[in-house]
């Protein structure tokens, strides 16, 4: 436990699937940035951050998502039930993740290109255990990306359902978080109507 706790192993975990519903249907994680997909940038951040391996759950459109978008070294797994909401990606990223030897997951968002591989890194850096709960803070509010140690996995899928995500978890386990201020490095702003695609290159 002592090496695991020295070089631990915290996967990268990806939700990319939904289908931009206030975006007409224009799936986000196909949304240009930069040139490329939304969804490359958002590998890369959590690649450069340190994570390691890499899953990402896809959605809607996922096929075209794959011949696009370069997700090479990632695994990836397709949300059947993506419609269902957030909830539904993040129990199949933990799932994916509980047949390897990861001892945390830090979970990044696809609509999220503010937030970058510093973000990643510090927040990484805040695992101490595989009962770790630690989150990027932005001005003292709680954000992404959010590590969750692998002791904690099975409680965070139970609840995870419709569009909450892990939220319900993290407000009722808010005294175990480790917040790691990020507002210097990173803008947590969500890409979710066409006013906020200004942000994207």
């Amino acid at each position: 436990m002592a090496s695991a706790a020295k070089n631990p192993e915290v996967a990268g975990v990806l939700l990319a699937a939904g289908g931009g519903r206030r975006l007409g249907g224009r799936p986000k994680a196909l949304l240009e940035h930069r040139g490329r997909p939304l969804i490359e940038h958002a590998v890369r951040s959590l690649r450069n951050g340190g994570c390691g391996p890499l899953h990402v759950v896809l959605g809607a459109a996922a096929e075209e998502v794959r011949a696009r978008a370069d997700l090479s070294g990632c695994a990836v797994t397709v949300n059947p039930g993506w419609e269902e909401g957030m909830g539904s990606s993040l129990r199949l990223g933990l799932a994916a993740l509980s047949a390897t030897d990861a001892d945390a997951a830090l979970v990044l968002l696809v609509d999220q290109p503010g937030i970058g591989a510093e973000a990643v890194a510090r927040v990484r850096l805040a695992y101490r255990s595989r009962a770790s709960l630690a989150a990027a803070s932005y001005g003292g509010e709680r954000g992404h990306p959010v590590l969750f140690g692998a002791e904690r996995w099975a409680d965070i899928a139970a609840g995870a359902v419709g569009d909450r995500g892990a939220r319900t978890y993290l407000r009722e386990h808010r005294d175990a978080i480790t917040l790691v201020e990020c507002s210097d490095v990173a803008e947590a702003y969500d890409i979710d109507t066409s006013q906020d695609l200004r942000h994207l290159e």
